[in-house]
């Protein structure tokens, strides 16, 4: 059935293709699906390694009755912009959703942080962040406030005054440099350690070898950002939005 809701057979064979160490692209091609599908629904369900063809379909069958419960009456998927698939765009920000959550950060922080960022404008307001997400201000609050400190979002006022959170083209590099400065913090605590064990211990080697490999890492990833920052910084041709 391309095109139609996955059945929980066709996630027995996703499971057992994963198993076997197949490509996404392999597993779609045998079940007559597109690999977008099939990448999806693995990483919206736990990734390649803890996938479960049994806790995928029953977490499907609660997003949907969820979805229906909370949907109003009559209401529409709002009309996007550029001619997007609205049933498309929803799947694929569970995805990014998933991935943002499987690097280390929890649920809320990470849905706040996926919407934000497949928003076109890049910025949302507190008000409009409750009523994408359907969660409650406070909830909003304490996202914003973990990626405030992650240096992942920050706030600007429109020009009605009003608090907007803004995810811009900087925000990933400004992300990788706090990274390697944590790493090379953990560099310095390894090398007072050396000192202290005695760097002829096994113990004291141990640690030389750990800030030899990190402080390579931070130095890598410092320099790698300032050469690729520009990348962000690039504009593709925008097309013509459909009303």
């Amino acid at each position: 059935m391309p095109g139609g809701r996955l059945t929980q057979t066709e996630r027995q064979q996703i499971a057992l293709g994963l198993a076997d160490g197949l490509a996404y692209a392999e597993i779609a091609r045998r079940l007559d699906r597109p690999t977008s599908t099939v990448t999806r629904e693995v990483m919206r369900n736990g990734g390649p390694t803890t996938y479960r063809a049994d806790l995928a379909h029953r977490a499907t069958e609660r997003r949907t009755h969820r979805r229906r419960q909370t949907a109003p009456r009559g209401a529409q998927a709002p009309v996007q912009a550029y001619g997007r698939d609205a049933e498309a765009v929803r799947e694929y920000e569970e995805v990014f959703t998933t991935v943002i959550m499987a690097s280390g950060a929890p649920t809320m922080m990470a849905r706040v942080m996926a919407c934000l960022t497949l928003t076109d404008t890049g910025s949302l307001t507190a008000s409009e962040l409750v009523q994408r997400l359907q969660v409650s201000p406070a909830s909003i609050s304490k996202a914003i406030a973990y990626l405030e400190s992650q240096g992942l979002v920050r706030r600007e006022r429109d020009e009605r005054r009003r608090e907007r959170y803004v995810v811009d083209d900087d925000v990933w590099y400004q992300s990788m440099m706090a990274s390697a400065r944590s790493t090379a913090h953990i560099v310095e605590t390894a090398r007072q350690g050396v000192g202290i064990l005695g760097s002829d211990t096994p113990a004291g080697a141990r640690l030389e070898n750990v800030a030899r490999f990190l402080d390579f890492v931070s130095e890598s990833t410092i320099r790698a950002a300032e050469q690729a920052r520009e990348i962000l910084h690039t504009k593709p041709e925008t097309p013509s939005a459909v009303q």
